[in-house]
């Protein structure tokens, strides 16, 4: 099964750099004008899942609280290390969880729409 998750957005361009920009995420695919819809798929090529970012002339109306966020797994100390840069390069400011596991355990920031995105310290391989 491959899984997607999919969000509208009003900061399509913003989130399009977020995730590739600072998460060294792939765009996998995108469309324009689609029952107009504007629409944007980011992931990675081996992966099974992938995120889609929708936006039209609607207002998103997003509701979540602190302890909603996307959680991501990276495979290695260098990709941990480089999204690490990536997140300081971009002055994002690294946030308190909610939850402390992840202050233990990995790094807090969030997106343009104000998800949380947590970047995982566990199963990184040496």
């Amino acid at each position: 099964m491959t899984l997607r998750v999919a969000r509208h957005t009003n900061n399509l361009d913003k989130l399009i750099e977020f995730y590739t920009k600072i998460l060294a995420l792939e765009i996998l695919g995108s469309f324009k004008d689609h029952a107009g819809y504007d629409g944007v798929f980011i992931g990675k090529r081996e992966a099974q899942w992938h995120l889609e970012f929708t936006s039209n002339e609607e207002q998103a109306k997003h509701s979540f609280d602190d302890d909603d966020a996307l959680v991501f797994y990276p495979t290695s100390k260098s990709s941990f290390q480089k999204v690490k840069e990536n997140i300081q390069a971009h002055k994002l400011p690294i946030l308190k969880a909610k939850n402390p596991y992840w202050n233990d355990n990995g790094i807090l920031v969030q997106d343009p729409d104000g998800f949380n995105v947590i970047i995982s310290s566990l199963k990184i391989a040496d």
